[in-house]
This record gives C-alpha cells, sequence and structure tokens, in this order.
C-alpha cells in the first residue's frame, strides 16, 4: 500500500496548492473545479482505507485490488491533466493557479505508476473478465448490522427486480406498486427518518447500501428510495411540529411517496436563479412557473417544491420550500390536480419512474404546507440536507 499512501499525499499537496491558487473562490469556475478536485482526493482515500480494511480482514483479492488501481490511475491523471466538468468544461491545474513546479512535485514515482499502469486497457479487461459473474468484489462496510441489510436487499434484488428490469425498461413502464409496496415492507422509506417518527434512524450509510443493491437489480427501484429520503430531511430538519407528526409517518411507510420538485428549464442546478412565484393570498400559495426533469412526478403524493416567495429579493434568500401534495395521478389522468399538468420527458436509460416537465398555473397550496412556517429559508433548508 505505501505506493497508495504516497500518490495520496502528492494529491492532498497539489490539492493544497490549488486552494491557495484560488483564493477567495469569487471566480466561480476555479471554485467548481476546486470542488471537484476535492472530490477525487476524498475519493482516492476512502478507497485506499476501503482496500486496507480489506487487507486486515484477509479479504482483499485481486479484483479490489484492480479496482483501487484503476480508481487512483485515473484520478491521478485527471488531477494531472484537466478534470471534466461537463463535456464542454475541463478545469485543468493552471485554472487552479497550480504553476509547472507545482505539477512536477505532484508527478512524483508513485504518481507516474499509477497514472502509467492504473486504469489501463489490459486493467479494465481484467476488472471485466472478473465481474462477469455477477460478483463485484467485497464490500468492506467494517459493520455487521450493514452486511446483514446489504444481503437482505441484494436477496430481494435478485427475486424480485432483476428477472423483470429488463422487460419494465423495453416497455418503459412504471416500477409495479407490488414491488412499491413490498419495498415499504422492508423499510426502504424510512431508512434515514427517525424512530420518533415511524422510521428505522439508520442513516446515510445504510441508505447508500439500500440503494446500491436496489440498483443492482434495476437503477430505476434503487433511485426510488431517495425521493423519500429527501423528503424525509428536508421535514426532519427543517418541518414544524405538524409537519413531521402529520407527514413524516406516511413517508416511512410508503403511504405517501415524494418527489422532489427543484429544477427549472435554463437554470438546472443553479437553484438561486429559479423563477417560479407562489404568492400568498387567502391563507394559500398560488403557484405560477415551470419545473423540468422532475422524477416520478405523476405517481407522487407530496412535491416538496422550491419556489420564489419574495420576488423583490434575488438570489437564494427569496426562496422557499413548500410541502405541496397532490393527488396521485395515473396512466389515463397523470396529473388531476387543478392548476398543474405536465408533459413526459422520453429517456433512453434512467427509467421506471418517468421524467417530467411541469406546468403551474393557479395550483393552489395551503399556508400551512409552508416548511419550517418561515419564509425564505427553503434554500438554506435545502443545503441542510447534504451537510446531514
Amino acid at each position: 500500500m505505501d505506493t497508495y499512501h504516497r500518490a495520496l499525499s502528492s494529491a492532498d499537496t497539489l490539492l493544497a496548492t490549488a486552494k491557495r491558487g484560488i483564493g477567495d473562490g469569487e471566480d466561480q469556475f476555479a471554485a467548481h473545479g476546486y470542488a471537484w478536485m476535492a472530490t477525487y482526493v476524498a475519493g482516492l482515500r476512502q478507497m485506499l482505507g476501503w482496500a486496507e480494511r480489506l487487507q486486515a480482514d484477509g479479504q482483499l483479492g485481486e479484483l479490489e485490488g484492480l479496482m483501487v488501481k484503476a480508481a487512483f490511475g485515473e484520478y491521478l491523471a485527471q488531477m494531472q491533466g484537466g478534470i471534466p466538468l461537463s463535456q464542454v468544461e475541463i478545469v485543468r491545474p493552471h485554472d487552479l493557479g497550480v504553476d509547472e513546479d507545482a505539477l512536477q512535485e505532484f508527478r512524483g514515482d508513485a504518481v507516474r505508476e499509477l497514472i502509467h499502469e492504473g486504469n489501463s486497457p489490459a486493467v479494465r479487461q481484467q476488472i471485466a473478465d472478473l465481474i462477469f459473474d455477477g460478483h463485484f468484489g467485497a464490500r468492506g462496510l467494517g459493520d455487521e448490522t450493514l452486511e446483514m441489510i446489504a444481503d437482505q436487499f441484494h436477496r430481494f434484488a435478485d427475486e424480485e427486480v432483476a428477472p423483470f428490469a429488463q422487460a419494465w425498461h423495453q416497455q418503459d413502464q412504471l416500477i409495479p406498486i407490488k414491488v412499491v409496496d413490498q419495498m415499504a415492507e422492508l423499510g426502504v422509506f424510512g431508512l434515514t427518518i427517525a424512530e420518533d417518527w415511524g422510521g428505522l434512524g439508520m442513516g446515510k450509510m445504510a441508505m447508500c447500501v439500500v440503494t446500491e443493491e436496489l440498483s443492482r437489480g434495476y437503477l430505476g427501484v434503487g433511485s426510488l428510495g431517495t425521493r423519500s429520503e429527501i423528503a424525509g430531511e428536508l421535514i426532519g430538519l427543517g418541518g414544524t411540529d405538524e409537519q413531521k407528526q402529520t407527514l413524516l409517518p406516511k413517508i416511512a411507510s410508503g403511504e405517501i411517496l415524494p418527489t422532489a420538485v427543484f429544477t427549472e428549464p435554463n437554470t438546472g442546478s443553479d437553484l438561486a436563479s429559479l423563477r417560479t412565484k407562489a404568492v400568498k393570498t387567502n391563507g394559500a400559495y398560488t403557484i405560477t412557473g415551470a419545473k423540468t426533469w422532475i422524477t416520478h412526478a405523476a405517481r407522487s403524493d407530496l412535491m416538496t417544491l422550491l419556489v420564489r416567495t419574495d420576488p423583490d429579493t434575488p438570489g437564494y434568500k427569496g426562496l422557499s420550500m413548500l410541502l405541496a401534495e397532490k393527488p396521485r395521478g395515473n396512466e389515463d389522468d397523470p396529473f388531476p390536480a387543478p392548476g398543474m399538468s405536465g408533459t413526459e420527458i422520453e429517456v433512453l436509460g434512467y427509467r421506471g419512474m418517468k421524467e417530467f416537465e411541469l406546468a403551474f398555473d393557479g395550483f393552489q397550496v395551503p399556508e400551512a404546507a409552508l416548511l419550517g412556517a418561515t419564509e425564505g429559508q427553503g434554500f438554506k433548508q435545502l443545503m441542510a440536507t447534504f451537510e446531514a
């Protein structure tokens, strides 16, 4: 493991140089690139920790060793030559204030060796050959409870999901409600919700384990539980006692299926720029605007709806989060709620829940549905879920 430790040390040094190079972070492109580089370094540290845990338990086999090698080779190569932020944006070391001397220091023996031998065609072929039978290596979770959970959902995915996933995909079907009900019985929708509110209170690591095993069977099934996790965390962290008592037990049981309604046309992930308006009159908010790439929108019962309640305050400070309940749609009438309509966005891969563009024109939400009962906190409430 010495080579990996030396390479990781070089990556840490390069990251520190980049942090000094971007200064106060006012250059958004540089700040974005630095965040990616920091994520790469954190990922490598976790990969190495995983490998060392496996080694200590005598479980570090050929496949696991190749995975670590490929990860280090690819990430180190990108840190040296350029990290792709998108198909048209690449952040290179000089964009982060890293000069040639710092790059030369980064390119020590360990880094050069792993870039050259790590994510090579030969290594990738070896990995492909070893996972052909469906075994993707030891988990190395280091927790008996998490291993038991992983085994349980591994069996569920093998028996109830994988045999049918191809047909669901080819026919562009919603995940059958029978499977959704089975997931509810297994506690998927309440994994991260506190026990006081009807959940299992198991934290994000358990959610990651369950999501990974279900996604192995079908990506849509694995992702379905994250809708409830998002809503559960928003309400658990920022909701009033009444909102928690009313909604969290129903989300945990699967009685309520939530969806996250954040992104808008032409804004993407820049949520602070969204324009969908909520005007309060006579004890209710009237919603006007458009949202896009909303997953599972038709069959959901609750929308965590990010809106602008203060049009005079630009940026994130004018945003609020509404817990907007709606009737569940079906194939014949996907959006029966007055003031709300939707158009399906057909996709090639990520199927099972369906994606929609939504239009709101006079859609009504009770004032009591304002998350936390305070306007202007929506963006902060959403960001808090990333820190939980």
